[in-house]
């Protein structure tokens, strides 16, 4: 099962998307498919072969979109070698045909739009002994859907002004009418407008031709068949009123030409003001792509060398001057710098790399040169894996767009037939044949469903891509749909809620102890141990540290000698058990076990000295990130394996609603179901490892990973800056868009449904108002624009406070 991802073509409302998607749906071995009005793609998981894909498409109207790519290939030196390249490639989803010429060591590969990269190929060619680098650019090729439309729509308007001012200006302003008939006559002029407006049928307005009327023949009309009705009526009855007016009733004769060619144009600026509106929904993605640098400074015959990003392999030496993109994923050999990494993980203070620190690719070196070696190139970077969620989510189906896909099946049909009983009721009651055809084409006209198609994708496509910025990524688009909807917030502790490393946080000695010597002489003993307690205390000890003759006392802790002092570390039943009194320390002994420390205790030729308090300090951003949880009306829980002490002291300090604490991995999903049954839908945030089991159980499941582990498999939703405020940026985030949808579809249906009746000329009789097709053109474009522009809000979701923002947190340390 594979999951393909491809541009398909001539999708201009929900009703195209909704056909294009059965059509794929219908296919032997599709799982699941869905098609994006808003990007014009399609998603289609299951094993069903390229070409029945395309076939499908191209039967149902919506061809798959495919381009061409270049390869040069090396290595080659017979047929054999030419049929074992071909086969690879030809074998590779998403490929449609591939040809190898061994004369030019070339191959040409014509892909589905979008479904496979130049360095993918070239990385699949590799694989079979030959080396292949792509000819085109590394950056996806994207199809210019706003060059044409302008261009249609500026000769559109070109040819229709003429016919707009002389003939609607005729009945504003008397003069210009008379002025015309004195001249060249009526007849005459209505064979110029003839002309013009036939020229913006054929020319600009062909595409509502060329699309829709095949599908009308075919029946299944869509927006394009609406549009072509309505003008193609409107021409075909000024036409015979023009050149054969004894085929119409008498009194009827009447030319309608303006009104065809206005909408045509109106219909043209409002796809070309949509087409640049929804090229900024699509923004993020563009700016991830662009985080790639297009030549990178690779170690060659003993010197860097500009060299084109594609030709970066494995193990590279790779040099990154000061302020330049780090070109790939890798880990530092020479040279010490910071790190912008902002525009991975959403983090905004740059972070500190050495030699043997990780960076990844796309992020900015700082004012520093860097050395690294490549760790990882072409889609297998962090930054390609990023793009690759954020594409998935964005192609996504929400529950939510269910209703409006049924009524879409359904609308053009019923709006066809509505505008039938608009021209028959008025042919029968209206005074004559004019006022039916107005009101009919005005139904046709405004109907158009282009509104209610948009209304989901295009915030999905700027939810998401927002998120991303903030360094959320929705690995399933639906759990945008989710999350909203989930009443609790649980969170497992370790690492999530905490920094997940013990610390020394206190200490308490007794009278005539120096508590610095007490420290060294604790670190001395533990310095044998590899235990998180003992690097605790070693961490918080001095750098040079007295020898000591350890032996392990198992269960217990260490005994040692060092200069002739023998000294006990471990727990305070060690030293009870060799009969030390330790009543000096049962304050401090207390009072740590109440906060659900642990305890380290120190004794010195049988004599208590000092307990040392160690415990998992709590993150920065943890509070203030449950107060913003709190204040969004969330409930707020946590979930965790340590004691019950340690836990409820955490819970305390971060006022945590609900805890369960002492569970292991497959008591954290029974916990989850008891919240769920309590509370409602449960969304658990934990850290993608132990918690896997929880994050599938729970309705919604995030992963703090980090800016290099983004791909957690168990999680819908990874937060890769690793910061407990990303879990507040992505309920704001989902919160925000599915408030945006619900928002583009009810203007969708009640634009709609408000302005059917108006067009079909419910309000003549009564207040003698009758829509012009014209003013019908106008709105249905603007309701489009709106909806798209409602949706460009989504990018001014604010970011959380991160810890590198949130002043130390000043409570007792857990």
């Amino acid at each position: 099962m594979t999951t393909l991802r491809f541009t398909v073509d001539n999708l201009s409302c929900a009703g195209c998307a909704g056909r294009a998607e059965r059509a794929l749906q219908g296919v032997d071995g599709v799982s699941e498919a869905s098609v994006n009005i808003a990007n014009h793609t399609a998603q289609v998981t299951g094993d069903a072969p390229v070409t029945s894909l395309t076939a499908a498409l191209a039967d149902a109207g919506y061809p798959a979109h495919e381009i061409t790519h270049r390869l040069k290939i090396t290595g080659m030196s017979c047929a054999s070698c030419v049929g074992r390249v071909e086969r690879a490639l030809q074998e590779t989803e998403g490929v449609v045909a591939a040809s190898v010429n061994l004369a030019t060591e070339t191959a040409e590969v014509r892909i589905l739009d979008g479904a496979i990269t130049p360095a993918k190929l070239a990385d699949i060619v590799s694989q079979t002994g030959y080396n292949a680098t792509p000819v085109t650019s590394d950056t996806p090729q994207e199809t210019d859907e706003i060059s044409p439309l302008r261009r249609d729509t500026l000769i559109a308007g070109a040819l229709t002004l003429p016919v707009f001012l002389t003939e609607m200006g005729g009945h504003l302003f008397p003069p210009i009418h008379h002025a015309i008939m004195g001249t060249i006559g009526m007849q005459t002029f209505w064979v110029l407008q003839f002309v013009l407006v036939t020229l913006v049928l054929v020319w600009p307005g062909r595409r509502f031709f060329r699309i829709g009327l095949p599908l009308l023949f075919k029946g299944t009309p869509d927006m394009n068949s609406l549009v072509a009705l309505g003008t193609g009526a409107a021409w075909v009855f000024s036409t015979i009123a023009t050149f054969a007016p004894a085929l119409l009733p008498e009194g009827t004769r009447a030319v309608y030409f303006e009104a065809a060619a206005v909408i045509v144009t109106l219909i043209l600026a409002g796809r070309w003001m949509e087409a640049r509106a929804k090229g900024r929904t699509g923004a993020a993605i563009r700016h991830l792509v662009g985080l790639r640098p297009d030549t990178v400074r690779v170690l060659r015959d003993g010197a860097f060398t500009e060299r084109p990003l594609a030709e970066i392999q494995t193990d590279d030496l790779i040099e990154a001057r000061p302020g330049a993109r780090i070109a790939v994923d890798g880990i530092v050999t020479d040279g010490t710098s910071f790190v912008d990494e902002s525009m991975i993980t959403g983090e905004p203070v740059p972070v500190s790399k050495s030699e043997g620190d990780a960076v990844t690719g796309g992020t900015i070196n700082g004012n520093a040169p860097l050395t690294y070696r490549a760790t990882a190139v072409g889609q297998d970077t962090v930054l390609a894996r990023i793009i690759d969620m954020v594409q998935t989510a964005q192609g996504a189906k929400l529950p939510i767009q269910a209703l409006a896909d049924q009524v879409v099946r359904i609308f053009v049909p019923v709006v066809l037939a509505i505008a039938a009983l608009t021209i028959v009721v008025w042919l029968i009651f209206g005074p004559d044949l004019s006022y039916a055809l107005t009101a009919g084409v005005a139904v046709l006209i405004i109907a158009c469903p282009c509104a209610m198609g948009l209304a989901t994708p295009t915030s999905i496509m700027v939810g998401t891509g927002r998120a991303a910025e903030l360094g959320v990524l929705f690995r399933k688009g639906d759990a945008l749909q989710r999350l909203d909807a989930a009443k609790v917030i649980a969170f497992d502790k370790t690492g999530t809620l905490t920094e997940g490393r013990p610390t020394l946080v206190d200490q308490t000695t007794l009278p005539g102890i120096d508590p610095a010597q007490a420290l060294t002489l604790t670190a001395a003993v533990e310095q044998s141990s590899d235990h998180p307690i003992a690097l605790a205390i070693l961490t918080a000890a001095p750098d040079t540290l007295p020898k000591a003759e350890t032996e392990t006392i198992p269960g217990y802790g260490l005994s040692a000698q060092i200069d002739r002092q023998t000294i006990l570390v471990g727990s305070e039943r060690l030293l009870t058990s060799r009969g030390i009194d330790t009543s000096g320390l049962q304050g401090a002994i207390q009072a740590y076990a109440t906060k659900g420390h642990s305890l380290v205790c120190l004794a010195i030729d049988g004599t208590a000295a000092a307990v040392f308090a160690v415990a998992d300090q709590i993150k920065p951003s943890a509070k203030p990130a449950i107060d913003a949880l709190h204040a969004q009306g969330l409930t707020v829980a946590m979930i965790s394996g340590d004691n019950e002490a340690a836990a409820t002291a955490i819970a305390q300090q971060l006022g945590i609603d609900h805890v369960t604490a002492g569970v292991l991995p497959d008591g954290k999903v029974d916990a989850i179901k008891d919240l769920r049954t309590r509370f409602g839908p449960v969304a658990f945030v934990g850290d993608g490892i132990n918690d896997a089991p929880a994050l599938a159980e729970a309705e919604t499941g995030l992963a703090i990973g980090t800016g290099t582990d983004v791909a957690i498999e168990a999680a819908d939703i990874v937060l890769s800056s690793g910061r407990v405020s990303g879990v507040v940026n992505a309920v704001e985030a989902s919160r925000k868009t599915m408030r945006n949808i619900r928002q583009n579809l009810f203007w969708a249906f009640a634009y709609n449904t408000a302005l059917i009746p108006v067009a079909a000329g419910v309000l003549y009789p009564a207040f003698g108002i009758l829509l012009s097709p014209m003013l019908g053109a106008a709105a249905m474009a603007l309701s489009s624009v709106f909806v798209v522009t409602n949706a460009l809000r989504l990018r001014t979701i604010a970011a959380a406070q991160s810890d590198a923002q949130t002043q130390t947190y000043q409570e007792a340390p857990a």
